[in-house]
Protein backbone atom coordinates (compact mmCIF):
# COMPACT_ATOMS: atom_id res chain seq x y z
CA UNK A 1 0.00 0.00 0.00
CA UNK A 2 2.73 2.56 1.04
CA UNK A 3 4.36 1.77 -1.99
CA UNK A 4 1.23 1.88 -4.01
CA UNK A 5 0.68 5.50 -2.76
CA UNK A 6 4.24 6.92 -3.63
CA UNK A 7 4.08 5.87 -7.15
CA UNK A 8 1.04 7.72 -7.92
CA UNK A 9 2.82 10.78 -5.63
CA UNK A 10 6.32 11.23 -7.30
CA UNK A 11 5.02 10.54 -10.74
CA UNK A 12 2.25 13.33 -10.28
CA UNK A 13 5.13 15.71 -9.13
CA UNK A 14 6.68 15.65 -12.66
CA UNK A 15 3.50 16.42 -14.77
CA UNK A 16 4.15 19.87 -16.25
CA UNK A 17 0.49 21.94 -15.50
CA UNK A 18 -2.22 25.62 -11.93
CA UNK A 19 -1.56 23.97 -8.61
CA UNK A 20 -2.41 23.33 -5.47
CA UNK A 21 -0.64 24.11 -2.45
CA UNK A 22 -3.14 23.41 0.60
CA UNK A 23 -0.60 20.85 2.14
CA UNK A 24 -2.00 18.53 4.67
CA UNK A 25 0.26 18.19 7.23
CA UNK A 26 2.27 21.38 6.84
CA UNK A 27 1.35 25.19 6.09
CA UNK A 28 2.22 26.94 2.49
CA UNK A 29 4.14 29.89 2.71
CA UNK A 30 0.49 31.75 0.66
CA UNK A 31 -1.96 33.07 3.02
CA UNK A 32 -5.56 31.48 3.63
CA UNK A 33 -8.52 34.84 1.28
CA UNK A 34 -8.51 37.51 2.92
CA UNK A 35 -11.37 38.05 4.76
CA UNK A 36 -12.26 34.74 5.19
CA UNK A 37 -13.21 32.45 8.61
CA UNK A 38 -12.30 28.16 8.32
CA UNK A 39 -13.73 26.34 10.24
CA UNK A 40 -11.80 22.58 10.59
CA UNK A 41 -11.88 19.06 12.54
CA UNK A 42 -8.96 16.86 12.32
CA UNK A 43 -8.90 13.19 13.64
CA UNK A 44 -5.59 11.40 14.08
CA UNK A 45 -5.35 7.32 14.16
CA UNK A 46 -2.51 4.59 14.92
CA UNK A 47 -0.84 2.03 17.24
CA UNK A 48 1.40 2.91 20.19
CA UNK A 49 4.59 2.12 19.41
CA UNK A 50 4.88 0.53 23.28
CA UNK A 51 1.52 0.46 24.57
CA UNK A 52 0.19 -0.90 21.13
CA UNK A 53 -3.17 0.23 21.74
CA UNK A 54 -5.00 2.43 19.34
CA UNK A 55 -4.75 6.06 20.31
CA UNK A 56 -6.75 9.04 18.62
CA UNK A 57 -5.90 12.90 18.59
CA UNK A 58 -9.09 15.50 17.69
CA UNK A 59 -7.86 18.85 16.47
CA UNK A 60 -10.72 21.30 16.14
CA UNK A 61 -9.70 24.37 14.42
CA UNK A 62 -10.62 28.20 13.84
CA UNK A 63 -8.31 29.86 11.05
CA UNK A 64 -8.52 33.59 10.16
CA UNK A 65 -7.64 35.30 7.33
CA UNK A 66 -6.85 38.72 8.39
CA UNK A 67 -5.42 40.36 5.39
CA UNK A 68 -3.54 38.62 2.31
CA UNK A 69 -0.37 39.12 4.02
CA UNK A 70 -2.10 38.24 7.98
CA UNK A 71 -3.71 34.68 9.16
CA UNK A 72 -3.78 33.39 12.74
CA UNK A 73 -5.36 30.17 13.99
CA UNK A 74 -6.85 28.65 16.93
CA UNK A 75 -6.37 25.36 17.59
CA UNK A 76 -7.31 22.27 21.02
CA UNK A 77 -6.88 18.97 20.87
CA UNK A 78 -8.21 15.74 22.90
CA UNK A 79 -6.61 12.62 23.04
CA UNK A 80 -5.93 9.62 24.47
CA UNK A 81 -2.27 9.29 23.47
CA UNK A 82 -1.00 10.06 26.89
CA UNK A 83 -4.01 8.68 29.15
CA UNK A 84 -5.74 5.53 28.85
CA UNK A 85 -9.38 8.06 29.44
CA UNK A 86 -10.06 10.68 26.52
CA UNK A 87 -9.52 14.55 27.70
CA UNK A 88 -9.16 17.69 26.43
CA UNK A 89 -5.33 17.94 26.07
CA UNK A 90 -4.30 21.10 24.62
CA UNK A 91 -4.74 24.45 23.19
CA UNK A 92 -2.34 26.21 20.50
CA UNK A 93 -2.30 30.13 18.96
CA UNK A 94 -0.83 30.25 15.48
CA UNK A 95 0.35 33.61 13.72
CA UNK A 96 1.54 33.43 9.95
CA UNK A 97 2.81 36.65 8.31
CA UNK A 98 3.48 37.01 4.53
CA UNK A 99 6.85 38.86 3.85
CA UNK A 100 7.09 38.27 0.21
CA UNK A 101 5.80 37.34 -2.85
CA UNK A 102 6.81 37.59 -6.69
CA UNK A 103 3.82 36.35 -8.64
CA UNK A 104 3.92 35.96 -12.86
CA UNK A 105 1.24 34.16 -14.95
CA UNK A 106 0.81 30.47 -13.29
CA UNK A 107 3.45 30.55 -10.88
CA UNK A 108 4.32 31.99 -8.11
CA UNK A 109 7.07 32.28 -4.88
CA UNK A 110 6.34 33.47 -1.73
CA UNK A 111 8.05 33.94 2.10
CA UNK A 112 6.50 33.80 5.12
CA UNK A 113 7.24 33.76 8.52
CA UNK A 114 5.44 32.00 11.39
CA UNK A 115 5.01 31.64 15.33
CA UNK A 116 3.00 29.40 17.18
CA UNK A 117 2.52 29.00 21.62
CA UNK A 118 0.62 25.92 22.88
CA UNK A 119 -0.10 24.76 26.09
CA UNK A 120 -0.66 21.39 26.94
CA UNK A 121 -1.84 19.28 30.26
CA UNK A 122 0.11 16.58 29.34
CA UNK A 123 3.61 15.52 31.55
CA UNK A 124 6.96 15.49 29.69
CA UNK A 125 7.39 11.67 28.89
CA UNK A 126 9.35 10.93 25.51
CA UNK A 127 12.03 12.65 23.49
CA UNK A 128 10.12 13.79 20.40
CA UNK A 129 9.01 17.26 20.80
CA UNK A 130 5.90 18.04 19.09
CA UNK A 131 3.92 21.48 20.03
CA UNK A 132 0.47 20.22 18.56
CA UNK A 133 -0.79 18.36 21.20
CA UNK A 134 2.14 16.32 23.26
CA UNK A 135 4.17 19.60 25.06
CA UNK A 136 3.76 23.58 26.04
CA UNK A 137 6.45 25.34 24.14
CA UNK A 138 6.57 28.19 21.60
CA UNK A 139 7.72 27.47 17.95
CA UNK A 140 9.42 29.78 14.96
CA UNK A 141 10.11 29.27 11.79
CA UNK A 142 10.21 30.52 7.89
CA UNK A 143 8.36 28.76 4.76
CA UNK A 144 9.36 29.16 1.15
CA UNK A 145 6.93 28.24 -1.08
CA UNK A 146 7.08 28.01 -5.14
CA UNK A 147 4.33 27.33 -7.61
CA UNK A 148 4.86 26.15 -11.04
CA UNK A 149 1.29 25.38 -13.08
CA UNK A 150 0.43 22.30 -11.09
CA UNK A 151 2.73 21.90 -9.47
CA UNK A 152 3.51 23.46 -5.83
CA UNK A 153 6.90 22.32 -3.55
CA UNK A 154 6.97 24.21 -0.31
CA UNK A 155 9.85 23.67 2.71
CA UNK A 156 9.51 24.50 6.28
CA UNK A 157 12.37 25.06 9.27
CA UNK A 158 11.19 25.75 12.34
CA UNK A 159 12.83 26.03 16.40
CA UNK A 160 11.04 24.17 18.91
CA UNK A 161 11.50 25.15 22.87
CA UNK A 162 9.28 23.03 25.02
CA UNK A 163 8.54 25.21 28.19
CA UNK A 164 6.74 23.10 30.56
CA UNK A 165 7.36 23.44 34.12
CA UNK A 166 8.59 19.61 34.68
CA UNK A 167 11.50 20.56 32.53
CA UNK A 168 13.37 21.77 35.75
CA UNK A 169 12.61 18.26 37.28
CA UNK A 170 13.89 16.33 34.21
CA UNK A 171 17.31 15.57 34.11
CA UNK A 172 18.17 12.25 32.13
CA UNK A 173 19.12 13.65 28.47
CA UNK A 174 18.00 9.78 27.38
CA UNK A 175 14.30 10.62 28.05
CA UNK A 176 13.70 14.13 28.28
CA UNK A 177 14.86 16.79 25.53
CA UNK A 178 13.97 20.62 25.25
CA UNK A 179 15.15 21.52 22.16
CA UNK A 180 14.30 20.31 18.44
CA UNK A 181 14.55 21.97 14.78
CA UNK A 182 12.06 20.08 12.67
CA UNK A 183 12.00 20.70 9.18
CA UNK A 184 9.11 19.53 6.01
CA UNK A 185 9.61 19.42 2.26
CA UNK A 186 6.27 18.83 0.58
CA UNK A 187 4.65 18.61 -3.06
CA UNK A 188 1.05 19.45 -4.15
CA UNK A 189 -0.07 18.51 -8.10
CA UNK A 190 -3.51 19.16 -9.18
CA UNK A 191 -4.86 16.85 -10.96
CA UNK A 192 -8.47 17.35 -11.83
CA UNK A 193 -10.21 19.28 -12.78
CA UNK A 194 -8.29 19.29 -16.33
CA UNK A 195 -9.43 22.55 -16.95
CA UNK A 196 -11.11 25.03 -15.08
CA UNK A 197 -14.74 25.75 -16.52
CA UNK A 198 -16.40 26.68 -12.41
CA UNK A 199 -16.05 27.29 -9.26
CA UNK A 200 -18.40 24.10 -8.70
CA UNK A 201 -15.92 21.68 -10.34
CA UNK A 202 -15.05 19.05 -7.63
CA UNK A 203 -10.47 19.71 -7.13
CA UNK A 204 -8.42 16.51 -6.36
CA UNK A 205 -5.12 17.34 -5.41
CA UNK A 206 -2.53 14.58 -4.42
CA UNK A 207 0.51 15.44 -1.78
CA UNK A 208 4.06 14.03 -0.95
CA UNK A 209 5.20 15.25 1.82
CA UNK A 210 8.54 14.55 4.19
CA UNK A 211 8.37 16.13 7.59
CA UNK A 212 11.66 15.84 9.71
CA UNK A 213 12.77 16.34 13.17
CA UNK A 214 16.44 16.71 14.78
CA UNK A 215 16.96 17.45 18.77
CA UNK A 216 19.39 19.80 19.79
CA UNK A 217 21.47 20.18 22.64
CA UNK A 218 21.88 16.96 24.83
CA UNK A 219 20.25 14.48 22.33
CA UNK A 220 21.77 16.13 19.02
CA UNK A 221 22.09 12.53 17.38
CA UNK A 222 18.14 12.03 17.94
CA UNK A 223 16.04 12.08 14.79
CA UNK A 224 13.30 11.14 12.95
CA UNK A 225 11.99 11.87 9.24
CA UNK A 226 8.94 10.31 8.20
CA UNK A 227 6.95 10.24 5.04
CA UNK A 228 3.41 11.58 4.27
CA UNK A 229 1.47 10.89 0.81
CA UNK A 230 -2.12 12.25 0.74
CA UNK A 231 -5.36 12.53 -1.01
CA UNK A 232 -7.28 15.97 -1.03
CA UNK A 233 -10.76 16.40 -2.47
CA UNK A 234 -12.32 20.18 -2.88
CA UNK A 235 -15.86 20.95 -3.14
CA UNK A 236 -17.74 24.31 -4.17
CA UNK A 237 -14.22 25.94 -3.50
CA UNK A 238 -14.90 26.13 -0.07
CA UNK A 239 -15.06 22.68 1.44
CA UNK A 240 -12.04 20.16 1.83
CA UNK A 241 -11.20 16.98 2.96
CA UNK A 242 -8.07 15.37 3.33
CA UNK A 243 -6.79 11.51 3.90
CA UNK A 244 -3.39 11.11 5.07
CA UNK A 245 -0.86 8.14 6.02
CA UNK A 246 2.28 9.41 7.56
CA UNK A 247 5.09 6.80 8.52
CA UNK A 248 8.33 6.97 10.25
CA UNK A 249 11.31 5.69 7.07
CA UNK A 250 14.07 6.89 9.12
CA UNK A 251 15.23 7.77 12.67
CA UNK A 252 15.97 6.93 16.79
CA UNK A 253 13.80 9.25 18.53
CA UNK A 254 11.37 7.95 21.51
CA UNK A 255 7.74 8.15 20.13
CA UNK A 256 4.46 7.68 20.94
CA UNK A 257 3.34 6.58 17.08
CA UNK A 258 5.46 6.21 13.99
CA UNK A 259 2.99 5.39 11.46
CA UNK A 260 -1.05 7.12 11.62
CA UNK A 261 -3.71 7.54 9.98
CA UNK A 262 -5.39 11.30 9.35
CA UNK A 263 -8.76 12.75 8.44
CA UNK A 264 -10.08 16.39 8.20
CA UNK A 265 -12.45 18.76 6.92
CA UNK A 266 -12.17 22.36 6.62
CA UNK A 267 -15.15 24.77 5.60
CA UNK A 268 -14.46 28.54 4.70
CA UNK A 269 -17.02 31.20 5.12
CA UNK A 270 -15.29 33.75 2.22
CA UNK A 271 -15.57 37.87 3.13
CA UNK A 272 -17.16 37.62 6.43
CA UNK A 273 -14.56 39.73 7.64
CA UNK A 274 -15.32 42.57 6.07
CA UNK A 275 -16.59 45.81 7.71
CA UNK A 276 -19.90 47.12 6.50
CA UNK A 277 -20.43 49.93 4.92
Amino acid sequence: MKQFFLLILISGCFVAGNGQELYVYSEPASNMPAKSVAVKLGAMYGQGVHSRRILQRYTPEIMLGLSKNWMIHSTFTFSDMHKPDFNFESARLYAKWRFFSLDEIHRHFRMAAFGAATYSRNHLDHNEINLMGDQSGLQAGLIATQLWNKLAVSGTASLNEVLDKERRKKVDPQQHVYRSLNYSLSAGFLVLPVEYTSYEQLNLNIYLEMLGSRNLGWQGSKYYIDLAPALQLIFNSNGKLNLGYRFQIAGDIYRLMDKSFYVSYEYTFFNVLKKKK
